[in-house]
């Protein structure tokens, strides 16, 4: 009987092996650097559409609450602007929260030109019977301040802390109701 003997390589001695030692915290460190680059840029860059998504869809359920919500549905004393801020306070995912955030948030309502006119539309959030059924109703966050996770570096300037300014809205035709809510201080 014949005795098969692998072949496992050629064996490093030990001078091969101490000329190799460095290689591996070189190569280690020229693939990190670009690797965290990319992962910060990926990390900052989903942190701003989660955000703004965010907010969008808060803006979104305040409207759709907004142009649907009747008087007997409001809580005793509430008045539609103040419920729908509410509403979309609440589903902002804590990013409007306290009285900055509230500030930020705007509910306008306008009224539509008639269907035969092409004048322009008419904002009328200062008068009482702006929440009209038949009026636009928009409800917008303006100039939301977000701060990036990591300074952004460019080559050959200093680090960028500068926040992106984000701002979003959505509007909805009021609906019909037999007992429209009081409109509140708009916007």
């Amino acid at each position: 009987m014949q005795e098969v003997q692998l072949h496992k390589g050629p064996r490093m001695g030990p001078r091969r092996r101490s000329r190799c030692r460095g290689a591996e915290v070189l190569e280690f460190t020229l693939v990190i650097v670009p690797l965290l680059a990319v992962t910060t840029v990926l990390v900052d860059t989903a942190w701003a559409v989660f955000a703004e998504s965010t907010l969008q869809r808060a803006v979104r359920a305040g409207v759709r609450s907004g142009v649907t919500l009747t008087a007997p549905q409001m809580t005793t004393g509430a008045c539609l602007t103040d419920t729908v801020k509410s509403v979309v306070q609440q589903n902002s995912m804590g990013l409007l929260s306290g009285p900055t955030g509230l500030a930020k948030i705007k509910v306008h309502y306008f009224l539509p030109p008639k269907a035969t006119d092409t004048g322009p539309i008419t904002d009328v959030s200062g008068q009482g019977d702006g929440n009209n059924p038949g009026n636009i109703m928009q409800v917008s966050v303006e100039s939301y301040s977000l701060a990036p996770l990591m300074p952004r570096i460019l080559m050959n300037q200093m680090a960028d802390k500068n926040p992106l300014i984000i701002s979003v809205n959505s509007a909805d035709i009021i609906e019909p109701s037999r007992q429209p809510p009081c409109i509140g201080s708009a916007p």
